[in-house]
């Protein structure tokens, strides 16, 4: 694909993508609202202005991977996908029936575009390790991106990856946190804090970068840094609001797994349509 940089340019399609994701989501009455909308800046300006990907060729040798670890958040990978073209926006109205493609977990059997099937917290970045070591042994130039939650970080799993990312140096991976602060049950810091983060990831041997995840300048900018750092991987911690977009669905762990009514649908695109 042709990378879009006009930040213009890219906050329209994430204007769109936010439309997408609602509107999904109340036809199929369940899925993820408040995590799909956190992470619409980080997808947008992956899959537009830096993945190396062709969706005429899913499975091209040479392209980089994106792992959503925090696959419940499942729609806005799909909202994207279907902006990029790999397959008809028409499909999204079919999110979680049966026999769908697009389940509530992404699932690289059925779906063109998905790497790796997710949804069980706290193994994506495990994966994207396994894959960035089979490129280096390949020589392939491929990087791979892997999104984490901030309630997923509290898995254990994570942080053997991220030991043993820095141990053998991929600096082919390059790890997002959405950091939005909320999980199912609340304030993350509430159920079980993760902070400090960024002492916690330098300590595992990664660099970090801290930015505003929904300024698209300073994910690009990061994006861009994390690809000229060698010999270590990187993590970038996104500061981002749970339900983003939408005023009444910010900062509110009831809707991190609710899909809006009819009512609430209505309400929010007029609102995204008028930001």
């Amino acid at each position: 694909m042709d990378f879009i940089r006009n930040i213009d340019c890219l906050r329209q399609i994430a204007r769109e993508v936010r439309k997408d994701i609602l509107t999904m989501l109340n036809k199929a009455g369940s899925g993820h609202t408040g995590g799909s909308l956190s992470a619409v800046e980080l997808l947008t300006a992956l899959f537009f202005a830096k993945l190396r990907h062709d969706p005429q060729k899913p499975c091209w040798k040479d392209r980089d991977r994106f792992i959503l670890s925090k696959g419940h958040a499942a729609p806005v990978l799909y909202a994207i996908l279907a902006r990029c073209g790999y397959f008809e926006r028409e499909e999204l109205l079919h999110l979680r029936e049966l026999g769908s493609r697009l389940q509530g977990h992404p699932d690289s059997k059925f779906t063109p575009g998905v790497e790796v099937p997710t949804g069980s917290l706290g193994q994506g970045l495990s994966m994207a390790n396994g894959i960035a070591l089979a490129a280096r042994l390949d020589g392939l130039s491929t990087r791979v991106y892997v999104l984490l939650g901030d309630g997923e970080v509290q898995e254990g799993q994570v942080w053997e990856a991220a030991m043993t990312a820095g141990h053998y140096k991929l600096d082919n991976v390059c790890a997002i946190l959405d950091n939005n602060g909320l999980q199912i049950d609340g304030w993350v810091k509430d159920v079980k804090n993760v902070e400090p983060l960024a002492p916690k990831w330098e300590a595992f041997g990664w660099a970090v970068l801290e930015i505003d995840g929904h300024n698209f300048g300073e994910i690009l900018s990061a994006l861009d840094k994390a690809e000229e750092i060698k010999g270590k991987p990187t993590i970038i911690i996104a500061h981002t609001v749970k339900g983003k977009g939408v005023s009444f669905f910010e900062n509110k762990a009831k809707y991190h797994g609710v899909a809006p009514t009819n009512e609430e649908l209505e309400r929010a695109l007029k609102e995204l349509e008028n930001a």
